[in-house]
């Protein structure tokens, strides 16, 4: 299949880097999410502090390598991806206020969607902060690159500033709106707390979406070959700043230090953030040069995990479906019974069953649900939900 000109990617012209990291980093957004179903005679930062040695190795392994980490390399990737967009509706022709419309419908969807995926299933959705950020952060599109990066670091600075609201308020178990006692008390938690979500959520993101659009004018992930120095300086420094910036977190997190004073915590969570946008700019870099070695022939592990990527939003909200049946009170209620190490345990299985079901559908040639969804929306139908001839190429840039 060949892509109609200005309408989305086809699935033989998708770069491997961007499918690979955005596959693999939802293990890690899987590992993120579920531990903060859990309760525990003593939770800080969504950890209970009762657990067993193990408990405790775990805990300090996720909130210094995937905590902060996961969810800034895919607002690169979204940044990246909205630049990709405007990219091709310029080469065909299309005039600003067309493709600023077209994002509009974009972000619309992903509101409504997101919205829905937090009353229903996991009310920690990012969806619709994504299109909060891109209903506004169009009119970054016409920034020139000095202004991309420097709003980009006010931003960075802004992350990392000293704050009463970070795990010095957030050392209290779940609360109903996380694990609602019945279905009527979810609806009406939910639907008070998901504005605020929706409305402060972009501005952790603002960062690595400015970066991924200065990243995708420039087709830095589409084409590694032509950039290396810049992503193994990137990869080296990014991750180092992540680990070495977390563990002022991480070891109180896991119980190897003792907590400090709330003062003390709200520089420590702050620095935890910001480091962590750095480590998931590090965490793109080094998935890409490794997919640009891997791009000559990349073998049945490589295509499964990309497959994921390319079907990122459906393999999301399968994550969510598995949490909702998992830990919701009225369900199997399973909050009080798992521990950390168990619930680490389920988020690797949950995504190991998407890249599974994602391997199945890049093998029938079949799209993701609501990447069809998407797609519609944001042109209109126009270049259909057709399924995709089953690839068989290698997927270079």
């Amino acid at each position: 299949m060949t892509t109609s000109q200005g309408g989305p990617t086809g699935v033989g012209e998708r770069a491997l880097g961007p499918d690979l990291a955005r596959g693999f980093m939802l293990l890690f957004i899987a590992l993120a999410n579920s531990h903060y179903f859990l309760r525990g005679s003593s939770v800080l930062g969504g950890f209970p502090q009762d657990g067993s040695k193990l408990d405790q190795v775990v805990t300090w392994v996720i909130a210094t390598f995937v905590d902060g980490r996961a969810f800034p390399m895919f607002g690169l990737l979204f940044g990246y991806g909205v630049a990709q967009i405007v990219r091709r509706q310029t080469e065909a022709g299309a005039a600003w206020r067309s493709a600023r419309r077209l994002l509009w419908r974009r972000s619309l969807v992903l509101v409504v969607l997101g919205f829905l995926h937090a009353m229903l299933l996991y009310v920690g959705d990012i969806l619709a902060a994504y299109g909060v950020l891109l209903f506004i952060g169009v009119w970054a599109l016409r920034w020139k690159d000095r202004t991309l990066l420097i709003v980009a670091a006010v931003f960075l600075l802004l992350t990392a500033m000293p704050s009463a609201d970070s795990l010095a308020t957030s050392a209290d178990p779940p609360d109903p709106s996380m694990l609602p006692p019945d279905l009527w008390s979810q609806i009406s938690e939910r639907i008070t707390v998901q504005p605020f979500i929706m409305v402060l959520g972009p501005i952790g993101f603002v960062t690595p979406f400015l970066i991924g659009l200065w990243a995708g004018r420039r087709r830095i992930l589409e084409r590694p070959a032509q950039h290396v120095k810049l992503l193994r300086t990137t990869a080296a420094f990014g991750i180092g700043v992540a680990v070495l910036g977390a563990q002022p977190v991480s070891l109180v997190l896991a119980g190897f230090v003792d907590k400090p004073s709330d003062g003390t915590l709200s520089v420590f969570g702050p620095l935890h953030d910001a480091a962590g946008v750095f480590g998931g700019l590090g965490y793109a870099s080094l998935i890409c040069l490794i997919a640009m070695r891997l791009s000559t022939a990349p073998g049945p592990i490589t295509l499964a995990i990309s497959a994921v990527g390319q079907r990122s939003l459906t393999c999301y909200l399968a994550q969510s479906v598995v949490w909702t049946v998992a830990f919701t009170p009225y369900l199997a209620d399973l909050s009080d019974t798992l521990t950390v190490t168990t619930t680490a345990l389920l988020a690797a299985t949950t995504w190991l069953a998407t890249v599974f079901l994602a391997d199945r559908m890049r093998r029938t040639g079949s799209r993701g649900p609501f990447e069809i969804l998407i797609r519609n929306v944001t042109y209109r139908g126009r270049f259909g939900a057709g399924r995709p001839p089953i690839r068989r190429e290698s997927p270079t840039g």
